[in-house]
C-alpha cells in the first residue's frame, strides 16, 4: 500500500497512465465494464423474437418483458458507473483532501457492494426465466446465445463487483484503524 491516505500518494503528483491501467482495480472496473456491456448487448442484440404466427416481439426469457429490461437496465447503467468511478480513479490522485478521499472510497465501497447486489439479483432473475422458457415448446431455441451470454456474464459482474468492493476496503481499513 501506498504511503498516503486511502491507498494512494500525496496528493497533486502527476498523471501517469501506464501505473493507472495497472492498478487492480483499473483492471476490475475495465472487466466490469467489459462484462456490462456483454449483457445488456446480447439482451438488445438477440434479446426479443417473433414467431411466425405473431407480430409481436417477445423477450427470450420467457416472454418476460421485464426480464429482458433488467437486464438492458442493469447493464446500461453498470457501464456508465464504471465509467464515473474510471474518472475517480483517475482523478483520486489529484484530490488533497482526507475527508474526499475517505468518502471517494467509501462511496465507491458501497456502489460496488450494491452492483454486485444488483447482479446477483440479474443473475437469479435471468436464470429462472430462461429456465421456465426452456421449458416452453422453443423448436428453434431462437436467442438461446444471447440468454446464454447474458446469463454467464451477470454471474461474472457479481465477482468483478465484489472484488473491486472488497478491494476499496482493504484500502479504507487501514485508514480507519
Amino acid at each position: 500500500m501506498d504511503g498516503g491516505a486511502f491507498g494512494a500518494g500525496k496528493a497533486g503528483g502527476a498523471f501517469d497512465p501506464h501505473a493507472f491501467i495497472r492498478q487492480p482495480q483499473t483492471l476490475l472496473r475495465l472487466l466490469s465494464w467489459v462484462f456490462s456491456i456483454v449483457v445488456f448487448g446480447s439482451i438488445v442484440n438477440e434479446g426479443y423474437v417473433n414467431r411466425v404466427d405473431e407480430t409481436q416481439e417477445h423477450c427470450i426469457f420467457n416472454r418476460n418483458r421485464n426480464a429482458c429490461n433488467y437486464g438492458i437496465t442493469v447493464g446500461v447503467l453498470a457501464f456508465l458507473s464504471c465509467l464515473l468511478y474510471l474518472a475517480l480513479d483517475a482523478y483520486f490522485p489529484q484530490i488533497s483532501s482526507v475527508k474526499d478521499r475517505k468518502k471517494a472510497v467509501l462511496s465507491d465501497i458501497g456502489v460496488s457492494a450494491f452492483w454486485a447486489f444488483l447482479w446477483f439479483v440479474g443473475f437469479c432473475f435471468l436464470t429462472n426465466q430462461w429456465q421456465a422458457s426452456k421449458e416452453e415448446d422453443n423448436p428453434l431455441n431462437e436467442g438461446g446465445d444471447a440468454a446464454r451470454a447474458a446469463i454467464t456474464f451477470s454471474f461474472f459482474s457479481i465477482f468483478t463487483w465484489v472484488s473491486t468492493a472488497a478491494m476499496m476496503l482493504d484500502q479504507v481499513s487501514p485508514a480507519l484503524c
